[in-house]
């Protein structure tokens, strides 16, 4: 069974060093592993390996760190914030991953839950303005 000590390492990247590699991966996630958040969804291991390195290609720098990680029986919950350096820009994104278990103890659901548009557009100069409006409209 996967242990909160393993989540917490996975979920652990700080600026400047390595992502996780792809052994890391398979060593706690199940090859049909099913995946989504508010931007994508993916199937299977390959898939959701992509879609993290395609994360780290399309930024200068990305970190992650853990603040509580919980499992209990085959579920676990992952809090989280991420940082994305692009273009001199940083973008910071708190957020939570709530993974299931399979029969073997590995992820075979992962599904993380965080606010895209606020941290994505409030930063960009004019946009922002306008995305801090909106949100003042419908969430104030």
């Amino acid at each position: 069974m996967t242990t909160a000590d393993q989540l917490r390492s996975l979920f652990t990247k700080p600026y400047g060093q390595p992502a996780p590699s792809e052994q890391q991966w398979r060593e706690l996630y199940a090859e049909d592993v099913h995946f989504q958040d508010p931007t994508q969804e993916r199937h299977g291991l390959a898939a959701y390996i992509a879609a993290q390195e395609g994360l780290i290609q399309r930024c200068d720098d990305v970190y992650l760190t853990p603040s509580a990680v919980l499992v209990d029986g085959d579920t676990a919950f992952v809090e989280w914030e991420m940082g994305l350096k692009i273009k001199g820009i940083e973008f910071i994104y708190p957020g939570s991953s709530r993974l299931r278990f399979d029969q073997q103890g590995l992820v075979c659901d992962h599904r993380d839950y965080f606010d895209f548009v606020g941290p994505t557009f409030t930063p960009v100069p004019v946009v922002g303005g306008f995305v801090r409006w909106l949100y003042r409209r419908f969430v104030d």
